[in-house]
């Protein structure tokens, strides 16, 4: 067994008990946990901070002196020990609420000691809780570094005597006992080529660094290995599933596909469209599995591209399904879709959560003889009583709604699993799509249609409402229609609900009937009444749609040009880049109005001038991506491939770029890692499959 898995209730100094705690509260159960616990933070213990001098905050700090009196003082739960600290330019009070006696015994009296710890200030004056306290004498016998690490903790850890020095001392024993050099995980050539230190040197400087140019270089190195095997592992699945799960053969691009292109598409395609339907069809043609991400900005044609695919598939006899979030997108799909598919007669159902008994047994039945040739739905299509006859292409509208369990239903429909194409709307970064999606192949359509006017976005504060409401009877005169959309936040459905309600009473208030006609839209109405209110907007009998955010995705509706969001503080950005994207969708000049109080956090008012600057989806998701960093972007069925030890994908996104290409590039060169310089990669790989943490194993 790796000495480096053994349990760290072994580890000299630790013991049963605390060996317990860290397990729980750390999730430190070996030496290799151990060993890659890096510090958050460094001090730099070699700076003495004189007493009349001391920072006006509650900075952690250093300082030299004597303790020249003890006292206890009475408080409303027990007492205080109080001791005076003093250097040759004032004193201090120092503090501790528990744990007197034993403390008491340690503590001599003028005698030379450094203390350090976090400041505390009140009324002018300041005192340190619950120092860490050497005698001088130890400290300058002890004393080989200069760079202290601080690592993660808790409170509980604390409380049970395990401090950051215990930390630091069961690290040093840790680094002492192996007396062998730990591995190297990386080959010679990429040392030589990134100048990268050993993983021995590293994995020593990282926890007591020598001094910051030695830290700078440990924590390089490690980001890189941290990027490099994260980024091994997805190439290689995605190269594994190419040579292993055969996929079906779409050998043509037959009559339906060519018809329906030379005679019914309304419009002329993109070069961005044409290039993505170009790719995935080569991806279809090869004879392996297909999984694929489309990206596409709101509003590019994503949804046109889907139709063509699923015409190949149909074209190669084999049948197709498009799977939606909510009802009313897989509705607005299916009417959509449907609609264009009966010039060349082709069939198609629509399954939902409303489906009656009825419906359900004829599209079964339609599914497993082959007569219905494209289903669309909700998670409806998962159950496992839906079965095809021969399921060709499966395509998944905004992806990050489902999880990986749901998606892994529909490749069990047949004995060979469908080709799968995810679509997003939502621009990701490319370091989340390299970091989530590393082992799907990616295509973009980084372009919109001609002749769509970019949607004008303004920000009014609550002042301003009178103005935003005149400008919208402008727009009903017009012709136009009107989005008025409310956040939505689960936590407080009735909250939530209160303020639609109280919108929509207001508004009723300021456009009435005869003259306005209003729907509205939230999540807590039976589907039929949903369907039954949006009906009414798209055949315009109504100019207003007052919703909460249902109508996030797919919703589009040409003639509404105009989207107020309320409280748009409360939204993320990728949410009110969504949100715009239902209005400029016809041929007249649209407008977005962010409708916030007066008063906004910095971080509020950095996504409305975002907004209001930007319409590129994958600018302003860079920005969100900085702002919320990578976890709250991707929610947190993505998260675990997020959680990185040491490296960022925001900071590090150059050394993330560089990582990915190089273990392409190895693994184009040499498949099998067979090249000696690559064995050490072979072995780091076959360690971390026991784990799905990558740190975990790589020593």
């Amino acid at each position: 067994m790796d000495a480096m898995q053994t349990a760290l209730v072994y580890l000299k100094g630790v013991g049963p008990e605390r060996a317990r705690l860290l397990k729980e509260e750390l999730q430190l159960r070996t030496y290799q946990d151990l060993l890659h616990f890096f510090p958050n933070r460094y001090i730099d213990r070699s700076r003495f901070y004189p007493i009349n001098e001391l920072p006006q905050n509650n900075a952690e700090i250093q300082i030299k002196g004597r303790i020249t009196a003890i006292s206890f003082v009475q408080q409303k739960r027990g007492k205080r020990m109080v001791a005076t600290f003093k250097d040759h330019t004032g004193q201090m009070e120092l503090v501790w609420f528990r744990g007197h006696q034993w403390i008491r015994d340690q503590l001599k009296i003028n005698e030379d000691y450094v203390i350090f710890g976090r400041l505390n200030w009140f009324k002018g004056k300041a005192s340190m809780p619950h120092p860490e306290l050497e005698l001088e004498q130890n400290f300058q016998k002890n004393l080989k570094i200069s760079f202290y690490p601080i690592y993660p903790s808790t409170e509980k850890l604390i409380n049970k005597g395990i401090s950051q020095k215990v930390i630091q001392k069961m690290v040093v024993q840790l680094l002492q006992s192996q007396s062998q050099a730990f591995s190297e995980t990386l080959p010679t050539a990429l040392l030589n080529q990134y100048k990268l230190i050993s993983k021995n040197e590293a994995l020593r400087q990282i926890h007591f660094p020598n001094d910051q140019h030695k830290l700078t270089r440990a924590q390089l190195r490690l980001k890189f290995e941290e990027f490099f095997y994260m980024q091994m592992q997805l190439v290689l699945k995605n190269v594994q599933r190419k040579q292993k799960i055969k996929g079906h053969l779409f050998e043509k691009v037959g009559s339906y596909f060519n018809n329906f292109f030379r005679d019914h598409l309304a419009f002329e395609l993109t070069e961005a469209q044409k290039r993505v339907i170009k790719e995935i069809r080569l991806d279809m043609g090869t004879g392996r599995q297909m999984n694929r991400l489309l990206q596409g900005d709101v509003g590019s044609g994503k949804t046109i591209v889907a139709l063509l695919l699923m015409l190949i598939a149909i074209d190669n006899d084999y049948q197709a399904c498009l799977v939606a979030p909510t009802e009313i997108l897989a509705q607005q799909h299916y009417q959509s879709l449907s609609a264009q598919l009966k010039k060349i007669n082709l069939t198609v159902a629509l399954l939902t959560g409303s489906t009656t008994k009825k419906e359900r047994e004829s599209i079964h039945q339609g599914l497993q003889n082959g007569e219905l040739n494209i289903l669309i739905g909700t998670h409806a299509v998962f159950e496992d009583t839906v079965q095809f006859k021969q399921l060709g292409l499966a395509i998944i509208d905004e992806q990050h709604r489902f999880g990986v369990a749901q998606r892994a239903k529909l490749w069990q429909k047949n004995e060979m699993p469908p080709h799968v194409l995810v679509m997003t709307a939502t621009p990701i970064p490319r370091t989340l799509a390299m970091s989530v999606y590393g082992d799907l192949d990616l295509s973009v359509i980084d372009e919109l249609p001609p002749g769509r006017k970019t949607v004008k976005t303004l920000h009014r504060t609550d002042a301003n409402r009178l103005k935003v409401f005149a400008f919208l009877k402008e727009q009903i005169a017009l012709g136009r229609q009107v989005y008025i959309v409310y956040p939505l936040i689960q936590e407080s459905s009735k909250l939530d609900y209160k303020d639609l309600m109280d919108g929509y009473e207001s508004l009723s208030r300021s456009f009435p009937t005869p003259d306005y006609q209003i729907s509205i839209l939230h999540g807590q109405m039976k589907s039929e009444d949903k369907a039954y209110e949006m009906e009414r907007f798209v055949q315009g009998k109504t100019q207003i749609m007052v919703a909460t955010t249902v109508i996030e995705v797919g919703v589009n509706v040409s003639n509404a040009s105009v989207m107020v969001i309320e409280s748009a503080e409360r939204f993320g950005l990728s949410q009110l880049h969504q949100l715009r994207g239902r209005v400029g969708r016809g041929a007249d000049q649209s407008y977005c109005f962010l409708m916030t109080g007066s008063k906004l956090s910095r971080e509020a008012q950095t996504r409305m001038e975002t907004m209001t600057k930007s319409n590129a989806g994958f600018e302003i998701a860079e920005v969100d991506l900085r702002l919320r960093g990578p976890g709250n972007i991707m929610g947190t069925q993505q998260s675990g491939i997020l959680q990185f030890k040491i490296a960022d994908l925001i900071q590090d996104q150059a050394l993330l770029k560089a990582a990915r290409d190089q273990a392409l590039r190895i693994l184009k060169e040499d498949a099998s890692l067979k090249n000696a310089d690559h064995q050490c990669i072979k072995r780091t790989l076959s360690a971390l499959k026991f784990d799905s943490n990558i740190w975990n194993f790589i020593s």
